[in-house]
């Protein structure tokens, strides 16, 4: 009997070992396929995500340094000789500052002069219609500073500085005078806001061709500070833009500007920063901005942190024909987004062990069923990663296939929507505008989109003498207002900072949109009405631009563009209709 009784059990193991292999293998087989088709669907998401980010940082750049170019030729308009003395075109020259600091105010109000007479003339706008003005015509006086209003306004004297003031000794005069063409200083500190500051330089010529003086601009990188500062990458990641020597420009995880023990104060090096993922990132790309020849960029990378992580990242340089050169870095963490795979494919793996064991056939169907909507899912990771934001995951599932669906459609809801408001962002309302477009070309009933570009009147003064907190309340009730003026079907998305869009098919002519138009406008002038800022007695308004398809443009970007133009158009007008002061011509100190 026991006899029989171990050979029955030898049996039984025999028989019921390799079917649990089997399961085990299948189950295991099934982990590793979710698994692979969720690294590749995610692989794919992050990669694009990062390649965007350094994308965002870059244009981010690009547009805040653009200008500066623009200031210094409305300064300074190439082949113009420079005077021998500055009071010999002292009126000429006050009005073409004017002029180029209201180019960008923001970030370029500040533009000055200094000539080998040591004479120096720098114009400082506060606001749109006052500045300040600094001057000094003796190379052994020191500058005298002066206010007034309106383009050629009365100079009012208002101080005179302590210390003396000498062009030809600063670092943008030098680099000027020996560089043909535009040239760039080193980032250094604004000792007054403790921002960090770039200026754009370029030499001027007398009559005889022969060197005269230096025209400059200075560059506020606040705003970039701030732009790479609000990003938000991942849960754990982070965006940066450093130098090549490794000094931080912008960063989204730490200060650029520290102070140092003898209480001074200094920039931050990357490769010193206690933030972990942003040191071991710059130490991992240090070598590769050296080589300044490197031309397959942005590039994606991966790499190994000194804890053990896989971090994902992606690197861009952006450089000009001045001398510019900064690279922008985005990295996060690979756990960030397979967190969330190896416990689906966890899950994934009991289930369908389970599933087997009950029956093959049903195990075999559900991992058909699965593999399935992996695919489906790479698919349209592979299309998002083109750059398709509206395309459908189309699985509606309760299991934690699902729950990777919906997080994909949560991610496609962020790339789509402005964090702040709630509205559509720029990406959203290009591609939803190009649609628009699409669709009205095939109606004959009403071939037109009408699109109005908002720009907030005020805004900029609520910021500055409320905080940024009021006036992020001011966009989210703007917003909010604009998105219930409009019909369900218009479209309202936030362009920038204070700028709005509103895209509507349903006007039938030019007067149909004004009165669009007009009814925005309305709606915009009505006083705040947040509880937080209701008591402040605060409204903004707004120039309002319009453009018409197809009269004004065939493509979205014409269409903005002709917006843009019409908005800056009425914000003239309205700026010309309101009372202007007493001009005189200035009087020599």
């Amino acid at each position: 009997m026991p006899t029989r009784l171990l050979q029955s059990i030898s049996l039984r193991l025999v028989l019921i070992v390799p079917y649990v292999l089997l399961l085990v293998g299948l189950a295991v087989a099934l982990g590793v396929l979710s698994y692979s088709a969720g690294s590749r669907a995610l692989s794919t998401v992050s990669g694009q995500l990062l390649l965007e980010t350094v994308g965002r940082i870059t244009q981010a750049v690009d547009r805040h340094v653009v200008g500066s170019s623009a200031v210094l030729e409305s300064a300074f308009p190439e082949g113009m000789p420079a005077p021998p003395t500055i009071e010999q075109d002292f009126h000429d020259i006050r009005n073409r500052f004017w002029v180029a600091t209201s180019i960008h105010t923001d970030p370029n109000d500040y533009v000055y002069y200094g000539n080998e007479a040591g004479q120096g003339l720098g114009l400082h706008r506060r606001s749109s219609d006052e500045v300040e003005l600094r001057m000094k015509l003796r190379a052994d006086e020191h500058r005298a500073i002066y206010r007034y209003q309106g383009v050629d306004g009365h100079l009012e004297f208002v101080r005179r500085e302590t210390t003396l003031f000498d062009p030809r000794t600063r670092p943008w005069y030098a680099n000027g005078k020996t560089t043909d063409g535009h040239t760039w200083t080193s980032v250094y500190i604004d000792f007054g806001t403790l921002q960090l500051v770039a200026t754009r330089a370029r030499r001027v010529l007398g009559p005889d061709n022969e060197f005269a003086g230096v025209v400059a601009t200075d560059v506020a990188l606040k705003a970039l500070n701030d732009f790479v500062g609000r990003l938000k990458v991942s849960p754990n990641g982070i965006a940066f833009i450093v130098e090549p020597d490794g000094n931080l420009i912008a960063s989204s995880a730490s200060a650029n500007v520290v102070v140092l023990p003898d209480g001074s104060y200094g920039r931050l090096q990357a490769a010193e920063s206690d933030h972990p993922l942003l040191k071991a990132s710059y130490l991992t790309v240090r070598d590769r901005i050296a080589v300044v020849s490197d031309e397959k960029l942005p590039r994606v990378f991966e790499f190994v942190d000194p804890e053990g992580n896989q971090i994902h990242a992606a690197i861009d340089r952006v450089r000009d024909a001045a001398g510019l050169d900064w690279v922008t870095v985005v990295a996060m963490p690979a756990s960030d987004f397979l967190g969330d795979v190896i416990e689906n494919v966890r899950r994934t793996v009991v289930l369908a062990t389970i599933a087997v064991m009950v029956a093959v056939a049903i195990g075999l169907g559900i991992l058909s069923w699965v593999s399935r909507d992996l695919r489906s899912l790479a698919a349209v990771a592979s299309r998002i990663g083109d750059g398709d934001l509206e395309t459908p995951v189309g699985i509606v599932r309760r299991d934690e296939i699902g729950e990777l669906a919906r997080s994909f459609e949560r991610m496609q809801d962020r790339l789509r929507t402005d964090r702040l408001t709630g509205l559509a962002n720029r990406e959203a309302l290009l591609q939803q505008l190009q649609r628009r477009i699409e669709r009205a070309r095939n109606d004959r009933r009403n071939p037109h989109v009408g699109v109005l570009f908002i720009d907030l009147n005020r805004f900029k003064s609520i910021n500055d003498n409320h905080g940024h907190e009021i006036g992020d309340q001011v966009l989210q009730e703007i917003a909010n207002r604009l998105a219930h003026s409009v019909r369900a079907e218009d479209l309202v998305a936030r362009y920038a900072g204070d700028e709005f869009v509103i895209v509507t098919d349903n006007v039938t002519d030019r007067p149909a949109l004004d009165q669009v138009r007009l009814h925005v406008e309305a709606v915009l002038r009505a006083p705040l009405t947040t509880p937080q800022i209701a008591g402040l007695g605060l409204s903004v308004g707004g120039a309002i631009g319009g453009a018409l398809y197809p009269d004004d443009g065939d493509s979205p970007e014409s269409l903005l563009r002709h917006a843009d133009h019409a908005m800056y158009a009425d914000k003239l007008d309205r700026r010309r209709s309101e009372p202007s002061g007493v001009v005189r011509f200035p009087q020599r100190p």
